[in-house]
């Protein structure tokens, strides 16, 4: 025989006297199996304030209430008072119930979305929240009778991420389906952000966030528990804009006494361009546009971090000539429909350069001569082809300052090794004098244009980046053409 789950609720209420959803009599569905639907919770200003919390279950509103509301802190449970269930069309409900009747006040809707069960059984619900406001896992107990609690599970975030990256493309064509940002010239950067703590990664999964000991204040510049973001840190030169060259001396820091010194002397600041994780709710999933609009709305602007703002791909030309003005390498289109992946470099994502430039392997020098006697006199550098193998580039022998050769000296030492670690011919006049080393070493130069020989034109030195991947140095494909295996 049928329940009708509705009963209580019709019993408490008259048709004609409350603007409530009031469905006649009907046999309710059988218990199923649902796994998940939609929730909304509703801020009811009845004889005393309290919040309904309401989970789409069988057919039916299964609804607590919950007098302080849903908790924000895993150490500190709410009471949750289970009522009767209420009929589906109550989560779009709003309105003022009327004096005299039952629940008389205002109820508004506080917020509403979809729901995940990891389990139900008669005295306890676990339940995956992704709203508007509450995101997250919550577990709801029976203590007795129809009292009940309600706890937020710790939040987590995901380990072993890697930021999306993009491929070298022309414009294009179909420009209203794709965002603008300007190519910003520093170090990418996951930031994790818990409980007001923040955790700054690389490009190659290293913690880096001793050396930036201005960015801590990042955690405490908003009220959510639980923040993943993706992020370039940068710093403005004088002229007003990020200069790679200036960053060198903060990316290469262990201590945290010279960090902070460093810090004072020029802070970094962290811009921030996409949002992956929002107090346990995974966003990769979302569009572009969606992931932005969140962002946006957490407002996060401080001394040392930015939410840059992003533009419509119509005004390519604006956006490129600020850039060109600027001397920025470039600008970054984004597809408005495209998902975040972890890791992956994907033509959903178009690097659109003003200057030309690439990541290399250090994998040998020429000494140098004259007033370079005793110090790097040029770099021998490489790339890995489709097979992994180290493959050579072209020579690097101009963009040094002599404090940069010290240091690159200083670094290539210990590595010397007895033979070439490039797979294939090395021009004569660089092999006969090249003092080999272990490609270990990652830099980052611009340059002309590729040869057809596979070599880099007219290479000059950018900087260090060790916050790349030797391994994964390859040269940047264009979009439409086959990242290496």
């Amino acid at each position: 025989m049928d329940v009708d789950k509705l009963q209580a609720y019709r019993d408490k209420r008259d048709a004609s006297r409350t603007p409530e959803p009031v469905p006649g009599p009907a046999a309710a569905p059988g218990a199923g199996a649902d796994t998940g639907g939609s929730f909304v919770i509703q801020e009811h200003h009845a004889r005393r304030l309290h919040w309904d919390f309401r989970l789409e279950r069988d057919g039916v509103l299964v609804s607590w209430a919950l007098p302080k509301g849903v908790p924000d802190d895993p150490a500190t449970n709410h009471l949750a008072v289970h009522t009767e269930d209420h009929p589906l069309e109550y989560g779009s409900f709003e309105g003022e119930i009327p004096r005299g009747e039952y629940g008389a006040g205002a109820v508004t809707i506080w917020d509403r979305g979809s729901y995940e069960t990891q389990k139900w059984t008669k005295d306890e619900v676990k339940v995956t929240l992704h709203g508007e406001r509450v995101s997250g896992s919550f577990a709801l107990f029976q203590t007795r009778g129809n009292q009940w609690m309600i706890h937020r599970e710790r939040l987590t975030l995901p380990t072993g991420l890697r930021p999306m990256l993009a491929v070298t493309g022309p414009v294009p064509r179909d420009l209203a389906r794709w965002a603008l940002e300007m190519k910003w010239d520093g170090v990418r950067a996951l930031a994790y952000i818990e409980r007001g703590q923040v955790r700054l990664m690389s490009r190659t999964e290293r913690d880096v966030t001793v050396a930036y000991p201005e960015l801590a204040g990042l955690g405490r510049a908003t009220d959510h528990k639980q923040l993943l973001l993706d992020g370039e840190i940068v710093l403005f030169g004088d002229s007003g804009w990020p200069e790679f060259e200036a960053l060198q001396p903060r990316m290469h820091v262990s201590s945290a006494t010279q960090a902070k010194r460093l810090a004072q002397q020029s802070p970094v600041t962290y811009l921030i361009f996409d949002l992956l994780q929002l107090d346990g709710r995974p966003m990769f999933d979302l569009p572009y546009a969606d992931r932005r609009a969140v962002l946006e709305d957490l407002e996060l602007a401080g001394s040392f971090w930015q939410t840059p703002p992003w533009f419509g791909g119509e005004d390519f030309d604006a956006v490129q000539q600020v850039s060109l003005q600027r001397g920025s390498e470039g600008v970054v289109a984004k597809r408005l429909d495209s998902r975040y992946v972890p890791g992956v470099r994907t033509d959903h994502w178009l690097k659109i350069k003003n200057v030309l430039t690439q990541e290399a392997v250090v994998a040998g020098y020429k000494p140098g001569k004259g007033r370079r006697t005793g110090l790097v006199g040029s770099l021998l550098i490489g790339v890995h082809d489709a097979d992994g193998k180290l493959i050579y580039a072209g020579h690097v022998g101009t963009g040094f300052t002599d404090e940069t050769l010290r240091m690159l000296q200083g670094k290539l030492e210990p590595l010397r090794r007895g033979d070439s670690p490039f797979e294939g011919p090395v021009p004569p006049e660089h092999a006969r004098p090249a003092v080999w080393v272990e490609p270990r070493l990652v830099i980052q130069v611009g340059y002309d244009r590729w040869t057809k020989a596979g070599r880099m034109r007219a290479p000059v030195y950018r900087g260090l980046r060790d916050d790349i991947d030797p391994a994964a140095v390859i040269r940047e494909p264009s979009a439409g053409e086959p990242e290496p295996a």
